[in-house]
């Protein structure tokens, strides 16, 4: 192909490796942070900017990558040795790292790879990417544009923050690196065997699509993310990337795995016991103001026939169909932090007032409205709230419940559906009644036993984040899983052994119940909050350390601008 249809195919948004990333995660697969793969998606409220490997750069072959003709600044027409000047120092005094151009080059492509993934995403989900200060046209030049931080209402040019962005993911990430190469006797971690082929996959995919342009596997990524940026330096960073997110989690399960004492959770709970109380709720998200103010009146005082109300005033088929299911409208054992992160109406915050030329502070406390009626110590099961868009009616009012944790089996049995983006909701009756039938047959065909039942969850499951592991999830709370899975396993007088069959959006799910843990969730969630403390005072403690220094010389030759018009 020629080297014009490239630089085509690259301005308009092609990946690197040619295969669309950016689709809707895969139902099933595990969420970060929580290990549970059925978890119902949070909302995204704010970019985060500067957190090691958020996105690693191995999945990020999506949207715009730059070319040569494309990327401005100065080395782009002087043609210096970008992998010979220093852009950047990360060091705390005893460590220290020397970042060249070509790393920043790499790390401005990744960036800004993952910042119009992340809007794309956001408009997947309905969500306002401008209000957010995320009103960026890719299609215009970044210097040409104007940015105002949401927080402080500062503005600058868009290049400068997207230059501010780069400079904080490499601070972010040098400083995990260099604390894990000390860690370990100053010597390079070895990064997993599943990562190295990750890497190694990649750039074949990339040599792949390089050699249909005419193009070596270097020379192709030197065009597609900037000057420097060999397969070397590709592979260096992207192994960096690695060492430095495995550091993290590390830092991070220690604190998950140290012994809290029953005296430190009790002080925790006499501390934030508003924190640990739990709601149960029927709850309902309409498509305007007017439906939910009409579902409201036409909701039972009993709340009987919330689910047939549902199901009228849901907006798909699917839904339609899905809300026949009482328990899949049924909020169990939901937090205020967790209902916080969802996308209802009656979990937005409220918006901030102040006087004209007031700044928006950070650590500003939000204000739900919606959530401290539904968390009042005067709400009583029966109680019904319209709020906005959103209907809810209270089962069980805010306590810190003494529930149990839960361990629970499951095989997932997705149907097989022509949706491109996998979207098992998209699936005909006759996809979903292929795998109800499935799931029936795998159900009626084991012996009976624990351990047969994870024999055929690693055999059939298309769950990743348990299907290796016999399907279990140990210590499951309320509020972790998708409605109908967890109504299913918290329901009354559930007892080791039993078994069953659930659905969800992402299929059905086959379920053994394990078992109650002693543990409650209230406690769970206590020592879960102790040590996000503590490893944040840990990760607080190492940035702290670490800081990061632009090279005057070097830096003058960063390609730091973006010109679709060339």
């Amino acid at each position: 192909m020629a080297k014009k249809q490239l630089d085509e195919d690259l301005l308009a948004g092609g990946s690197l490796g040619g295969a669309d990333k950016s689709k809707k995660k895969k139902a099933g697969s595990a969420p970060a942070g929580k290990g549970a793969a059925i978890s119902i998606a949070p909302r995204t409220k704010k970019i985060i900017q500067a957190a090691v490997c958020i996105v690693i750069v191995v999945a990020l072959l999506v949207t715009y990558v730059a070319t040569g003709a494309v990327r401005k600044g100065f080395i782009a027409s002087l043609s210096l040795p970008a992998q010979t000047l220093t852009g950047v120092t990360v060091s705390n005094g005893d460590n220290k790292a020397k970042i060249k151009v070509a790393t920043y080059n790499f790390y401005f492509a990744t960036t800004y790879n993952s910042l119009q993934s992340q809007i794309s995403q956001y408009a997947q989900y309905g969500l306002d990417a401008s209000q957010l200060g995320l009103d960026v046209d890719f299609d215009k030049k970044l210097s040409s544009q104007t940015y105002t931080d949401p927080d402080t209402n500062e503005t600058m040019s868009w290049d400068k923050h997207m230059h501010q962005m780069v400079l904080d993911s490499i601070e972010s990430t040098y400083t995990y690196y260099l604390a894990a190469v000390a860690a370990n006797d100053g010597k390079e971690p070895e990064i997993t065997d599943e990562q190295k082929s990750q890497i190694d996959d990649t750039l074949k995919q990339y040599e792949e699509t390089a050699n249909q342009y005419g193009y070596t596997l270097s020379g192709y990524l030197v065009r597609a993310m900037g000057k420097g940026v060999t397969e070397s330096v590709f592979r260096t960073e992207t192994t960096r990337q690695y060492i430095a997110q495995n550091y993290q989690s590390q830092l991070g399960n220690e604190s998950v795995e140290k012994e809290y004492s029953a005296d430190d959770i009790n002080a925790y709970k006499n501390e934030h016991g508003d924190d640990l109380k739990t709601v149960d709720i029927k709850f309902f998200e309409c498509s305007s103001e007017d439906d939910a103010k009409a579902f409201a009146d036409k909701l039972k005082a009993d709340g009987s026939n919330f689910a047939d109300l549902c199901a009228q005033y849901a907006s798909s088929d699917y839904e339609k169909k899905a809300h026949a299911d009482e328990a899949y409208s049924t909020e169990l054992g939901m937090t205020k932090s967790v209902l916080q992160a969802r996308q209802y109406a009656i979990a937005t915050a409220d918006p901030h007032e102040h006087e004209e030329g007031e700044e928006h502070s950070d650590d500003e406390e939000l204000k739900y409205s919606g959530l401290d009626w539904l968390f009042s110590s005067d709400r009583k099961a029966g109680d019904i709230k319209q709020y906005s868009t959103s209907v809810v009616y209270v089962i069980s009012p805010a306590s810190i419940s003494d529930r149990k944790t839960i361990n629970i089996r499951h095989i997932l049995i997705a149907p097989e559906t022509d949706d491109e983006n996998g979207d098992v909701t998209a699936a005909t009756d006759a996809q979903w009644k292929a795998a109800y039938e499935k799931a029936s047959k795998l159900l009626s065909g084991w012996d009976k036993t624990e351990d047969g039942f994870a024999k055929l969850a690693s055999e059939n499951s298309t769950d990743p984040g348990s299907k290796d592991n016999g399907g279990l999830y140990e210590n499951v709370i309320t509020g972790q899983m998708v409605n109908s899975f967890s109504a299913w396993c918290f329901e009354d007088g559930r007892k080791a052994g039993d078994t069953g069959i659930v659905k969800s959006d992402n299929g059905y799910h086959i379920m053994y119940f394990v078992g109650a843990n002693d543990q409650t969730v209230w406690q769970y969630n206590a020592k879960q909050a102790l040590a996000s403390d503590d490893s944040k005072s840990a990760a607080d403690k190492l940035e702290e350390e670490y800081t990061i220094k632009e090279n005057w010389f070097g830096s003058r030759y960063f390609e730091k601008d973006v010109d679709i018009s060339n």
